[in-house]
Parts: structure tokens; C-alpha cells; sequence
């Protein structure tokens, strides 16, 4: 094969998920009220954390640093979603690629761990409450999150790194509406066989290895919950949980389903829609699962909007 071929390929095609205009418009006012929900809702969350001292505990301080990681993912895909809605040309550069799917990889698998530490703080404050403060300690908990964004962003660095080694010398459209690993593994013209095994085996051990973590914490939670005698209690320590497996349970079914099949089996029109929710739609839910079902959160949030009315009305 000619060398020149290895290197045609200065920039890809986003195709999106459709190239009819009318239907291209009320997509982008869709998703344009979705990212900013989105935005809205994760950063008044992680202000809502810092300015209420009752909510500066481990299990506050991981779900501010969930909101910041859905914020952050979010913003690596939704604007280049939205420009492509209303541009004539959607492309996106052969660096600009690489580095979305950094991010996107990255924040991604820093959200499994991280999923994974919130469901072992909740193991810690309900089955071993009296050990709660050693092993919860400030500088455990930023141990414990240092961990998890480290360790997303050297799987990502390796996805990356050997996905944009290939050899991209046919066609550089790209059937999705992000620079995702799968598409892009769909044009290389060399073998990806590597590729597939990195793929399966590095998100198979972070999304398995965390998701098993989770049972195992919420397993040991219910014995211990169906152990309490006192009713009042067994509901306290439940509606502690409800958030946080509704919030699992959403994120690992879309990424299971997504990333842990074999290639042969990839449908790309199906695997948009999922991609869409875990990377558009789930970041806006987060915060409404946490705060609506969540009665500190919204005491939280009723404290912070009295102060702010008492002193308007002194102004």
C-alpha cells in the first residue's frame, strides 16, 4: 500500500444522525435545552456543596466531583453535537478527534471508579459506621478521587494513542455523531484486531471490576439493612442508596451494553441512540436523581434560596 494513503486523512466527516434540515433544527433546540440543563444543574450542584457546610461530608464531596465529571463530558461532546446541527460542513479535525475521545474516554472511566468509591462510602457509613471517620478521612477521600481521574486518563491515553496510530486511508466518514472508538475503528484500512482486545479487555476490567464493587458494597448494605430492627432506621439507610443505584443502574446498563460485545454485533444506528443518553442525556439527569430524592440536597438548596430572598430584601 502506498505510504502516502497512511496519511490522507487530515480530518473526518460527522454524519450525525440525520441530514434533513427540518428535522436538524428541532434537534438542536432539543439538545441545546438539554446541555444547558445540564449545565445548569451540575454546576449549581457542586455550588450548592461548597456553600453549605452541612453538605461538606465524603459522600457530598464524591457527588460534586460526579456533577463535575458530567459537566465536563457532556461539554466534550454536546457543543460540537450542536454546531454540526446548523453547520453545512460537519468535520472535525484529525486532532480535534483524538482529543474528544480522550476526554470523553477518560471522564467516562473516572466516573466508573468513582461510581465504585460512592457505593464504598455508603458500605463504610452503614456497615462500618464506627470506622467511618479513618477511612473516610479528607485525605483518603481526595486519594480516592486523585485515583479515579488518574486512572481514566491512562486508559484513555491507550485507547487514544493506539486508535490514531491505524492507518485511516479510505473513507473518513464517520457514522456517529462523536469520535467514538468503534466508528473509528470502522475506517482504518490496517488490522484493529489489537484494538478490539484492548477494547474489550481494558473496559471490560474497569466497568466489570467497579460494577462488581458495587454489588458487593450494596450486597453487604441490604444484609445489614434487613439486620436493623428499628423500621425508622431501615428506611433512613435505604433512601440513603436509592439515588446513587438509580444513578448505576442507568450509567452501566447503557456502557455494559455498549462497549462489552463483539464487533460483529455492533448495530452504529442503534449504538447513537445509546450513545446519546449516556453522553447527553445522563448528565442531566444526575442532578435531579440526587436532589429530588435526596432530603439534605434539597434542605440544602431550600436554606441557600431563603438566605438569598431575606437578603434581596434588604437590598
Amino acid at each position: 500500500m502506498p505510504e502516502e494513503n497512511h496519511t490522507a486523512v487530515t480530518e473526518f466527516v460527522l454524519l450525525g444522525f440525520t441530514d434533513r434540515r427540518e428535522v436538524k433544527f428541532p434537534l438542536f433546540g432539543l439538545f441545546l435545552l438539554i446541555y444547558v440543563t445540564t449545565l445548569g444543574g451540575n454546576a449549581g450542584l457542586i455550588v450548592l456543596v461548597q456553600l453549605n457546610a452541612s453538605l461538606h461530608t465524603p459522600m457530598y464531596y464524591f457527588l460534586s466531583n460526579l456533577s463535575f465529571l458530567d459537566l465536563s463530558y457532556a461539554s466534550a461532546i454536546a457543543p460540537k453535537l450542536l454546531v454540526n446541527l446548523v453547520a453545512q460542513r460537519t468535520t472535525i479535525s484529525f486532532f480535534g478527534c483524538a482529543t474528544q475521545m480522550f476526554l470523553f474516554a477518560a471522564l467516562a472511566d473516572a466516573e466508573c471508579f468513582l461510581l465504585a468509591v460512592m457505593a464504598y462510602d455508603r458500605y463504610v457509613a452503614i456497615c462500618q459506621p464506627f470506622l467511618y471517620s479513618v477511612a473516610m478521612s479528607r485525605r483518603a477521600c481526595a486519594s480516592m478521587v486523585a485515583g479515579a481521574y488518574l486512572s481514566g486518563g491512562l486508559t484513555s491515553l491507550v485507547h487514544t494513542s493506539f486508535t490514531f496510530t491505524l492507518s485511516f486511508c479510505g473513507s473518513n466518514t464517520i457514522n456517529h455523531f462523536f469520535c467514538d472508538i468503534p466508528p473509528l475503528l470502522e475506517l482504518s484500512c490496517s488490522s484493529t484486531m489489537v484494538n478490539e482486545v484492548l477494547l474489550i479487555t481494558l473496559c471490560g476490567f474497569i466497568q466489570i471490576s467497579s460494577f462488581l464493587v458495587i454489588v458487593i458494597s450494596y450486597a453487604c448494605i441490604l444484609g445489614t439493612i434487613l439486620r436493623l430492627h428499628a423500621a425508622e432506621g431501615r428506611h433512613k439507610a435505604f433512601s440513603t442508596c436509592t439515588s446513587h443505584l438509580m444513578a448505576v443502574g442507568l450509567f452501566y446498563s447503557s456502557l455494559l451494553f455498549m462497549y462489552l460485545r463483539p464487533s460483529s454485533s455492533y448495530s452504529l444506528d442503534t449504538n447513537k441512540l445509546i450513545a446519546l443518553f449516556y453522553t447527553v442525556v445522563f448528565p442531566m439527569l444526575n442532578p435531579m436523581i440526587y436532589s429530588l430524592r435526596n432530603k439534605e440536597v434539597r434542605e440544602a438548596l431550600r436554606r441557600s434560596l431563603e438566605r438569598k430572598v431575606f437578603s434581596q430584601s434588604f437590598t
